[in-house]
């Protein structure tokens, strides 16, 4: 456990899917020397997910794997359903609403929420207010009019 705490990101997204954002999330956390835990609620969708992954790019390999295959623990990305980290994720992906448990294992969590769905913006307002309380710093990143991120609180 660190002593410094997670940083948690939320990223309203408007446009675009989790899985439409999450590889390059993914590949930015791999690009800064980290490993990735994605945390989600449904094992079919993690199935889908990990197919995603595997053909999102044709010019780009992300290494990964589902939580319960041999060797996870030595997954850079992990996707699982489970409040564990085998892998010793450095950051945490919350996609489809799931839980964060505890976050000290991590340096950062990040928080998918589609801004469309009303269940899933009151969800993540109540989550920012939780984590704020909590003493974990926040941000708040809405994707952009054209393309990209905004940068909001």
């Amino acid at each position: 456990m660190s002593d410094t705490p997670c940083e948690v990101w939320f990223y309203h997204l408007e446009r675009s899917r989790a899985e439409q954002v999450l590889p390059e999330l993914l590949e930015k956390t791999l690009g800064r020397g980290w490993t990735a835990l994605v945390r989600g609620v449904d094992r079919a969708r993690l199935e889908q997910l990990d197919t995603h992954l595997w053909t999102w790019r044709d010019d780009a390999f992300l290494p990964h794997g589902l939580a319960d295959e041999p060797m996870a623990e030595r997954q850079p990305v992990l996707l699982t359903d489970k409040l564990d980290n085998p892998n010793g994720g450095d950051a945490l992906f919350l996609i489809d609403g799931a839980e964060p448990g505890e976050l000290g294992d991590f340096a950062r969590c990040v928080l998918l929420f589609d801004g469309r769905d009303d269940a899933a913006l009151t969800q993540a307002r109540g989550r920012w207010a939780g984590f704020k309380k909590a003493g974990h710093p926040v941000s708040y990143w809405r994707q952009g009019a054209e393309r990209g991120w905004e940068k909001q609180a």
